[in-house]
């Protein structure tokens, strides 16, 4: 793995500390917190804790402020448009995971929509990037300063629970003292990569992943009953079967009968086999339960931008790069900023689903506008376009030339266990017809995000470009690598 002495993440305590609610006037976002929770489930690199597992707390709130005077807020927002809807009667959504990747720019969209907004997070996160020495190439501030600082702009507030939702208690507490009209859950370990490390984090990620949605779905069942889940699946649960994905459903004629079947999944990692666990216990509880839920079947997200995170550099996004969280497109694009040749895996022909991350948002609250019927499992393929990762080595060729860049090709031996020229056609109908407007991978977007890249080029650890993890050598012994 990469260097293990890096601390790039400076708002995360300790994993003996417990966290506190700043004073009122100090707080400008309601903030909920439970004990350390990530002391006794996450990966340990080395050594295995012998910590005690500590007393808990819940539920700590206080009331928002913003965190400068009001005439800071609605001038600094420049062009960006800000809903000024009231929310006392608006839908109250619960984004878990919302410090993340996907999660802050959708909690942040749906806060700007018009949305009452609470985020739980527990903020692993950015412990994975302490123990792995990698780093976003954007430097993005702490939760809290985000919240502050969207108040500012905005005027609007975020709940915010830090707290682990495999713990059921802390999850209760959460549940009862938001309500939630929709749940978003993000809240699970992203990276096929990590989770073949090693066995440690491989079992963390599905424990981590299946356990939590499995409280998700208990809470809900418990406290909301018409509470509708928007879960974050993967195209990745298909694999690259050699017939059309149908989305989510498949209806075959066998023997002479005829029968509607879940579409049959392939992952390739154990990150991708826990989404196909939480697909049948969601499966099943909407059918056993009536929970209604809708499966949102993601393909390769890329981008950084959306209205909300341009507005204040605190509201940045995270951009991984690295060779574990970091997705083709934008890792393409930083490698060519820094003059590294594109890591091609194998003979390029990997072909997978893409959209936008202004698309992931606009998915999700197409999503939430037009719910599930209790009892009902929908699956929608979320994304816009297919290419192959020749493809975009092409496309960001082509760029580069542009910024007078000459951006080399090469192909890398494959990590992963995985058909390297195949068929793909995936479906992918369903949210267009509820009303998605793609914003397509256009030359101009491409430039966009490439010139982001040159601009932090000096955040770059050309050591996290070239993948690490291994598909057939994960074992059992924690990996570490020599500073």
């Amino acid at each position: 793995m990469a260097h293990l002495f890096s601390t790039h993440c400076t708002s995360i305590p300790s994993p003996a500390t417990k966290m506190f609610v700043k004073p009122l006037n100090q707080c400008s976002a309601i903030v909920h917190t439970s004990v350390p929770f990530w002391a006794n489930r996450s990966p340990r690199i080395v050594l295995k804790s012998q910590r005690k597992r500590p007393e808990k707390q819940y539920v700590i709130s206080a009331t928002a402020t913003p965190i400068s005077q009001e005439t800071e807020s609605k001038s600094s927002a420049g062009s960006h448009q800000i809903l000024n809807e009231s929310t006392s009667k608006s839908k109250k959504v619960m984004v878990i995971g919302g410090d993340g990747y996907c999660g802050w720019a959708t909690a942040l969209h749906l806060s700007n929509k018009g949305y009452d907004v609470s985020i739980v997070d527990n903020l692993v996160r950015r412990l994975f990037d302490q123990q792995l020495g990698i780093d976003s190439l954007t430097p993005i501030s702490s939760i809290q300063n985000r919240l502050r600082r969207w108040k500012s702009l905005s005027g609007k507030t975020i709940q915010l629970y830090i707290g682990d939702i495999c713990d059921f208690e802390f999850l209760s507490e959460a549940f009862k003292s938001f309500e939630p009209d929709s749940v978003v859950h993000f809240g699970e370990q992203r990276s096929a990569p990590y989770s073949m490390i090693d066995r440690s984090r491989a079992v963390f990620t599905q424990h981590n992943n299946v356990i939590g949605t499995l409280n998700v779905l208990f809470a809900i069942k418990e406290f909301r009953e018409e509470c509708h889940l928007v879960k974050l699946g993967t195209m990745g649960e298909y694999g690259t079967p050699n017939i059309d994905i149908e989305e989510g459903y498949i209806t075959i004629t066998h023997n002479g009968r005829t029968d509607t079947l879940p579409y049959p999944k392939q992952a390739s990692s154990f990150y991708h086999l826990s989404k196909v666990h939480d697909s049948n216990n969601i499966a099943f509880t909407c059918k056993a339960w009536g929970i209604r839920a809708t499966d949102l079947n993601q393909g390769v997200v890329y981008g950084v931008r959306t209205d909300e995170t341009e507005m204040h550099e605190e509201l940045c996004n995270r951009f991984d790069y690295d060779g574990v969280f970091g997705t083709a497109l934008n890792r393409f694009c930083v490698q060519a900023a820094v003059g590294h040749p594109l890591t091609v895996y194998g003979k390029g022909g990997q072909t997978r689903g893409y959209l936008d991350i202004r698309d992931t948002v606009q998915c999700v609250e197409l999503a939430i506008a037009n719910p599930a019927k209790p009892g009902e499992f929908r699956v929608f393929n979320q994304f816009t376009e297919q290419f192959s990762v020749n493809d975009l080595a092409g496309l960001v060729t082509k760029a580069g030339k542009k910024f007078g860049l000459d951006v080399q090709t090469i192909s890398v031996p494959n990590p992963r266990v995985e058909a390297e020229e195949h068929y793909y056609n995936a479906k992918h109908t369903k949210l267009i017809e509820l009303g998605l407007r793609p914003h397509l991978l256009s030359d101009s977007l491409l430039d966009s995000l490439l010139n982001f890249a040159i601009k932090f080029k000096d955040r770059v650890d050309k050591a996290q470009i070239m993948p690490n993890v291994s598909w057939k050598k994960i074992g059992v012994k924690p990996r570490t690598v020599a500073i």
